[in-house]
């Protein structure tokens, strides 16, 4: 594959690619780049992240090492699934088996836990290296990661931990590309501050979009200290997750805000084109003849003309939302239909934090 299609394939659907420059000359001068992208192991994925298994199967395709991080200790960290290692361990099996089921899976992925980092010397010897190059004012403005306000009082001193830790998985992968949500921007940017500081690799950094909340009702700022308006599994009813049956995906989608001709802010609109165009090419809408017929948007941008006219009925456009979703998620759902033993297990690590 030629890198122009390397890097067609790495590009696309992003919001943010820290530096373009740099990302063609890593791809003009590495064969097969290192990639990462790390999660919390919390709890059941969501339709959200649909837009980061597509990117993770693209940088894949366009030949890079990927590794999926588990970064179990810093949802230890972070208070997740009551702080026991054994229903977060549970946790980010399910997410192994999830991705695998949406189709991540190659000879060149590799699935690493944060504990298999954290035993050795010069992962924390890193760790204090990054921190003590860190005002405790700039750790504490990277505190959005943890999805936590920097001006909370009762944060406990393990949190601090966390930004510092988070540059130094990169590096101690390590890897060249650090790929995330966007609402991951801030301790990717810490990462390339730290690698200036220290003249060590630079990692370039890119960055997918968020989908919102099914409610909808605020707006995500890339420049404030949290994502609030994002979809959340610590929400269900705002949220899609996965596995869920064919009638609660229709019944969520149906129920989605969704303001005729609004694009910013409106969930089914995102997910139909960070989701629907993604995975399917295409978003076609099935309609009786008297609201006229069938039609297809073979673009992105022909889907958002109709849609800013007012060309599609908010009705129609979360139908077409809602079909497209259930022939995406019936691999997930095939999946823990035969291997129910995972679910089970996440489902007893949820039930017993829920009970205390």
């Amino acid at each position: 594959m030629d890198s122009a299609r390397r890097l067609e394939l790495v590009r696309r659907g992003t919001v943010e690619v820290l530096t373009e420059p740099e990302l063609s000359s890593l791809f003009a001068t590495h064969e097969r780049p290192r990639a990462y992208i790390g999660f919390e192991p919390s709890g059941q994925l969501t339709i959200g992240h649909l837009v980061c298994a597509r990117k993770m199967r693209e940088l894949l395709a366009a030949d890079c090492e990927l590794t999926l991080f588990l970064a179990d200790w810093h949802a230890w960290i972070n208070d997740k699934l009551g702080g026991s290692m054994e229903r977060i361990t549970a946790a980010g099996q399910y997410m192994v088996e999830a991705f695998a089921a949406l189709g991540v899976s190659s000879d060149r992925l590799r699935v690493r836990w944060a504990h298999e980092l954290t035993g050795s010397t010069e992962y924390w010897t890193r760790v204090v290296r990054i921190a003590k190059g860190l005002s405790l004012a700039r750790t504490r403005r990277a505190m959005a990661i943890l999805g936590r306000s920097e001006e909370e009082a009762s944060l406990d001193t393990a949190k601090l931990f966390y930004p510092a830790m988070q540059a130094a998985d990169i590096f101690e992968l390590p890897v060249e590309l650090a790929y995330a949500g966007l609402d991951q921007r801030r301790a990717h940017v810490l990462a390339r501050e730290t690698a200036h500081a220290h003249g060590w690799s630079l990692p370039v950094a890119v960055h997918t979009p968020l989908i919102s909340s099914l409610a909808g009702g605020s707006r995500m700022n890339p420049a404030g200290p949290e994502f609030e308006g994002k979809m959340s599994k610590s929400d269900p009813r705002t949220a899609i997750l996965l596995p869920s049956p064919e009638l609660e995906i229709r019944a969520r989608i149906g129920g989605a805000f969704c303001p005729s001709k609004t694009v910013e802010g409106n969930p089914v609109v995102e997910i139909a084109r960070s989701v629907g165009f993604a995975y399917e090419g295409a978003l076609t809408v099935e309609r009786s003849s008297e609201h006229g017929g069938t039609v297809a948007y073979p673009t992105e941008e022909e889907f958002l003309a109709a849609w800013s006219t007012g060309a599609l009925h908010p009705a129609d456009l979360k139908g077409a939302v809602a079909e497209m979703l259930v022939r995406v998620l019936a691999p997930v759902e095939r999946h823990f239909r035969a291997h129910p033993e995972t679910l089970a297990a996440l489902a007893a690590s949820t039930s017993a934090v829920a009970q205390g």
